[in-house]
């Protein structure tokens, strides 16, 4: 198979939807408190971003232009750099879902496309990925004085949430939190992979092709990560998640009580009647207050 084919079969970037949508115009998906930009993480990549301001300035935000969003990020306000998963764009549902979540709780949200995603230029790779995560890192805590920088990483978007916070710390830099939505152990893993929906739906794809990741040389190794991570940690997991199972997040947490202390690794879990599957938990009634439970944790851990 050609590499091309592969990356599609993989990140399904080429996935737009909605179709048509003006990036630069997301009060049109009723994001009225969000700037659209564009940041070059290296030469030749443009990544479109998305920054939403926190709920309490949503007035204050009307008409105001880039370089008022850019001051905003250092008000103090918590700030989630979300990091989503294959297929689509920043506009899908469940991700402006999140953003949602984020600023009603008072947060800043910053969310993404990768490399070859949405509007942004480049074809993705996994250390191109990890690139554009750790370049928006850097760009946000340039900016964001004392607030704290927490990355959220959803499906794929775990697997590049701790590989950038692994090279964070071998730079001697911790993240103050990293979530992990929807994970799984790694993408060589049987039935843990994040595109394990294509295996479910043509099985005897890889009977006969073989193993796209190996090809391609994916890896994102959250089992490993964690054992080198020292970020503070939240899990969040479906029950009924029907393309990562809960098990892989289970071995994640375990895996990360061998390495921190258990006031610092969390895991919620929700249960599977309510139907959330794999990107329905932005819908939790229960989930502003799972985040700032973390958050004041986070500070907590800061000030001590």
């Amino acid at each position: 198979m050609s590499p091309d084919f592969i990356n599609n079969l993989v990140y399904r970037h080429r996935i737009r939807v909605p179709l048509f949508l003006d990036f630069s115009r997301p009060a049109d998906l009723s994001l009225n408190h969000t700037i659209n930009m564009y940041l070059t993480s290296e030469e030749g990549v443009s990544l479109g971003v998305w920054h939403t301001v926190p709920e309490s300035q949503w007035e204050e935000a009307k008409g105001k232009d880039l370089a008022w969003y850019l001051k905003s990020l250092g008000d103090g306000s918590p700030i989630f750099i979300y990091l989503h998963g294959n297929g689509g764009t920043r506009a899908a549902r469940h991700r402006v879902g999140v953003a949602n979540v984020l600023s009603a709780n008072g947060y800043h949200a910053l969310v993404m496309d990768y490399r070859g995603f949405g509007d942004s230029t480049g074809e993705p790779t996994e250390a191109g990925l990890t690139t554009d995560a750790l370049y928006l890192y850097h760009w946000v805590k340039a900016r964001s004085g004392t607030s704290l920088v927490v990355v959220w990483g959803h499906s794929l978007g775990t697997g590049v949430a701790t590989n950038t916070a692994v090279k964070l710390f071998e730079q001697g830099v911790v993240v103050d939190g990293v979530i992990l939505e929807g994970s799984f152990s790694n993408a060589r893993q049987p039935g843990a992979h994040p595109f394990a929906w294509f295996y479910m739906t043509l099985p005897v794809f890889e009977y006969f092709f073989g193993d796209p990741t190996a090809e391609n040389k994916l890896n994102f190794p959250n089992d490993e990560n964690l054992k080198k991570m020292r970020s503070p940690l939240l899990i969040l997991h479906s029950e009924d998640d029907h393309l990562t199972p809960i098990h892989m997040a289970e071995q994640l947490y375990q895996i990360a009580l061998t390495t921190q202390d258990s006031e610092r690794v969390k895991m919620v879990s929700f249960p599977g009647s309510l139907g959330y599957l794999h990107n329905g938990l932005y819908r939790d009634s229960r989930l502003p207050d799972i985040l700032e439970k973390f958050v004041l944790s986070l500070q907590h851990s800061r000030d001590v």
